[in-house]
């Protein structure tokens, strides 16, 4: 069904009613995609009119209640990055989405297309740019972009108003992002063990290739080349006691023994691709580690980081080269 809900209508977001968006985010987004209160409500002052809100008239009295919102900041920068994304100019010329979301029962009523109208996704005339520089959370983001003339202004949508006809999406378009998994255009890796030595792949104490995903017919690039340096690191246990890795990947020495790994510094923007898992180990006993893999096939663990640190490190034998 695409017909939107004949009372729904829409309206700026007031601040008393930033909480209530903030429920829909934590309950459609991912733990580790989903904003803070406070992120909701700084992106709420700082630009009131980006915050826009679908409402239904609530049956219990005067107030309306909410049902979809989308917010966006203003940048500079004519590519999303985690720098712009993270900062709102109010001088900016590029509209930054932020987050969209509809409650699951009222999706696939055009609600959110209806909010964005023609400014999201190329349903709604938006071009397809590539993989996005932003890491957020364990999966992709591609950029998607739509230059507005400023010329003409949209008509206001009224209630009970059918979703606007959209332009085509160009055939296999809307396929190949979603199949994220696929091997469309996805380099080959090449294993450490068919190098004849560790300096086949080390430049300056850095990696010569590109870091993939070693799954065959995956091959996400993890890591561009000379970002990482190669150090010995003590082995943590990444597998549970007992539990064997990953047929995919090359196993561990014994825990307190070392091993050659990535150094990656100083925040996850410096990876192309990767997921995280959520934290585990005890908080009592330090820092609790992370376990990052693949964001595309969920391979791993290709490696750890601790919550709150500045450092990651991917083992050299568990990820795959970039010829």
């Amino acid at each position: 069904m695409n017909t939107l809900p004949p009372e729904l209508f829409f309206d700026l977001v007031s601040a008393d009613e930033v909480l209530a968006a903030h429920t829909i985010e934590l309950a459609e987004f991912p733990e580790d995609e989903a904003a803070t209160l406070e992120q909701f409500q700084t992106r709420h002052a700082l630009v009131p009119e980006l915050f826009l809100g679908a409402f239904l008239p609530s049956p219990d009295g005067p107030r309306r209640t909410l049902v979809g919102y989308v917010c966006a900041t203003l940048s500079a920068s004519r590519t999303l990055t985690h720098e712009s994304m993270s900062a709102h100019d109010p001088a900016g010329t590029s509209v930054c989405l932020h987050a969209i979301a509809v409650p699951t029962t009222l999706q696939r009523r055009g609600i959110a297309l209806a909010l964005l109208r023609e400014e999201l996704y190329e349903k709604a005339g938006m071009a397809y740019v590539g993989m996005s520089e932003v890491v957020h959370g364990a999966r992709p983001w591609y950029e998607m972009r739509k230059v507005l003339s400023g010329k003409t202004e949209a008509e206001p949508m009224t209630r009970g108003q059918d979703v606007p006809s959209q332009t085509a999406i160009p055939p296999g378009v809307l396929e190949a992002l979603q199949q994220t998994g696929s091997n469309r255009n996805r380099p080959a890796a090449r294993l450490l063990s068919t190098f004849s030595a560790i300096d086949d792949v080390v430049a300056a104490d850095s990696n010569k290739y590109d870091l993939l995903c070693p799954r065959e017919g995956c091959a996400c690039i993890i890591l561009k080349k000379n970002v990482g340096k190669l150090v010995k690191k003590d082995v943590v246990e990444l597998e549970p006691s007992g539990k064997a890795p990953s047929s995919l990947l090359a196993p561990l020495p014994p825990v307190g023994d070392k091993t050659r790994c990535w150094l990656i510094r100083p925040n996850p923007m410096a990876f192309e691709n990767i997921g995280f898992s959520k934290a585990v180990g005890q908080a009592s006993e330090g820092p609790r580690m992370k376990l990052l893999s693949c964001a595309d096939c969920d391979l791993g663990p290709l490696g750890w980081c601790f919550e709150g640190g500045s450092e990651y490190w991917l083992v050299s034998e568990r990820v795959g080269y970039r010829m």
